[in-house]
C-alpha cells in the first residue's frame, strides 16, 4: 500500500509580482534628468505537465507544498525587474485536479500523455515612478507594489490508463493471466489478496498495436461499503475500454460470483458497470471443473446471452489464445466506435460533406468558357463617357 500512491494533497501558490522602483537619472552634464525607475518582475506561475515516464505520485507523496518564484524589483535606468520562474509540477498521465475543500474537479486530464495546465498565473509587476511623469509632476515619488500571487489546496487523483481491467474475487487468477500475457511480474501466491496494489502489462499485438492490462486487488462482497481493498482501486479501471471478469471454477459459489461483482461495480459506478466485458472461468484443470463450466455457461445463455463466456486454465496454459483474441477484438471495437462518435472518417467524409453543400464538383480543366457580353459596340452620340490615358507623361527635367 506504501509502495503504491495514488492519492496526493499538495499546496500551490504563485509568485508574487516584483516591486516597481523610484528613481531618477543621475549624470554628468544632465541636470534634472527626470524619474527612471522601471517596473517590477512578473511572478512565476504554477504549471502541471502531463509525462508519460510517470506511473504513480510518488513524487507528491513526500513535497506536499509547491511555490513559484516572486518576481524581481526594478532598479533605475528603467531597468526592469527580472520574471520569476514557473512551478512545474510533474504528473503521470491519467491524473485528476480536485479542490481540496469542495472536492470539485478542477481539471481532468483523461487520456492525454502529453500535455500542459497553466493553473494559476503570478502576480503582475508593478509600475516604477517612470510610469507617473507628467507636465505637471515631473519628479513623482510614487510606485506601484507588485500583485500578490495565489494560493490553493488540491487534491491530485491517478486513474491509470488501461485498455482491460480484471475483476474477481480474492485468488481468481487474475495476477496469474497477467504473468502469463505481459511481462509483468506480480506477486503470485495461493492465498487471497496477494495483490495489495494495481499491476499493469502490455499485451504485445503486433508492431503497431499495444493492449494494456490491468489487475487490481480482488473484490469482496461488501465491498461498496468499505470491505476489502478492492473498491479503493476501482477507479484504476474506470477509464478501461472493457473489463475481463474472472471466476474460480474451484468456488462452490461459482454461479453467483458474477452477479455480486456486477453489484459492487453498480454501487461504485453506474457508467463502470455498463462497459463491455467478457468472462473467464479459471482453473479448468480442477476436476469437475469441466462439469461446472457448462453449467455456467448454461446459466449465462438464459440470463446473459450477450456476455461470451471462456474456460481456461492458467496453469495448464489451456485456452488462452482465445482469450487473447478476444481480448484485441474488444479493443479494436472499441476504437471503431469511438472514432465513428468522432466522425473522423478522413478526406473523403470531408469532400463528401462539400460536395453535399454545393453540388457535383465541376472538372475546370474541360470546361466550356462563354464568351463574356460587353454590351452594345456602339454608343450613342449623346453618351459622355471618361477618357483614361495609359501612357504616362514625360515630366520635364528641374532646372
Amino acid at each position: 500500500m506504501v509502495k503504491f500512491a495514488d492519492e496526493a494533497l499538495i499546496t500551490v501558490s504563485s509568485g508574487k509580482g516584483g516591486n516597481g522602483c523610484i528613481a531618477f537619472r543621475r549624470e554628468k552634464y544632465i541636470p534634472n534628468g527626470g524619474p527612471s525607475g522601471g517596473d517590477g518582475g512578473r511572478g512565476g506561475d504554477v504549471v502541471f505537465e502531463v509525462r508519460r515516464n510517470l506511473r504513480t505520485l510518488a513524487n507528491l507523496r513526500y513535497r506536499q507544498t509547491f511555490k513559484a518564484q516572486t518576481g524581481g524589483d526594478g532598479e533605475g535606468s528603467k531597468r526592469f525587474g527580472k520574471d520569476g520562474e514557473d512551478c512545474v509540477i510533474p504528473l503521470p498521465p491519467g491524473c485528476l485536479i480536485r479542490d481540496a475543500e469542495t472536492g470539485e474537479v478542477i481539471h481532468d486530464f483523461g487520456l492525454e500523455s502529453e500535455g500542459r495546465l497553466v493553473f494559476l498565473k503570478g502576480g503582475n509587476g508593478g509600475w516604477g515612478n517612470v510610469h507617473f511623469k507628467g507636465p505637471t509632476n515631473q519628479a513623482p515619488r510614487t510606485a506601484l507594489p507588485g500583485q500578490p500571487g495565489e494560493t490553493r489546496q488540491l487534491r491530485v487523483e491517478l486513474n491509470i490508463i488501461a485498455d482491460i481491467g480484471f475483476v474477481g474475487f480474492p485468488n481468481a487468477g487474475k495476477s496469474s493471466l497477467l504473468d502469463h500475457f505481459t511481462n509483468a511480474r506480480p506477486k503470485i501466491a495461493p492465498y487471497p489478496f496477494t495483490t495489495k496494489i494495481p499491476n499493469l502489462g502490455v499485451l504485445r499485438v503486433d508492431d503497431e498495436q499495444d493492449i494494456i492490462l490491468a489487475d487490481i486487488p480482488g473484490i469482496i462482497e461488501g465491498a461498496s461499503e468499505g470491505h476489502g481493498l478492492g473498491i479503493r482501486f476501482l477507479k484504476h479501471i474506470s477509464r478501461s475500454a472493457g473489463l475481463a471478469f474472472m471466476i474460480d471454477l474451484s468456488d462452490d459459489g461459482f454461479l453467483e460470483s458474477y452477479d455480486k461483482l456486477q453489484t459492487e461495480l453498480s454501487n461504485f459506478s453506474e457508467e463502470l458497470a455498463v462497459k463491455e466485458r467478457v468472462v473467464i472461468a479459471n482453473k479448468l484443470d480442477v476436476p469437475g471443473a469441466e462439469e461446472r463450466l457448462a453449467e455456467l455457461k448454461e446459466s449465462f445463455a438464459k440470463r446473459h446471452p450477450e456476455i461470451t463466456v471462456y474456460g481456461i486454465s492458467v496453469h495448464s496454459r489451456w485456452h488462452l489464445d482465445q482469450v487473447r483474441d478476444a481480448f484485441i477484438a474488444m479493443v479494436n471495437d472499441m476504437g471503431a466506435q469511438d472514432r465513428a462518435d468522432s466522425g473522423d472518417s478522413g478526406n473523403g467524409a470531408a469532400i463528401g460533406g462539400i460536395r453535399n453543400q454545393i453540388g457535383e464538383v465541376p472538372d475546370f480543366m474541360r470546361a466550356e468558357l462563354e464568351e463574356p457580353d460587353y454590351g452594345p459596340a456602339e454608343l450613342p452620340a449623346d453618351h459622355f463617357g471618361a477618357t483614361v490615358s495609359l501612357n504616362r507623361k514625360k515630366r520635364g527635367k528641374r532646372k
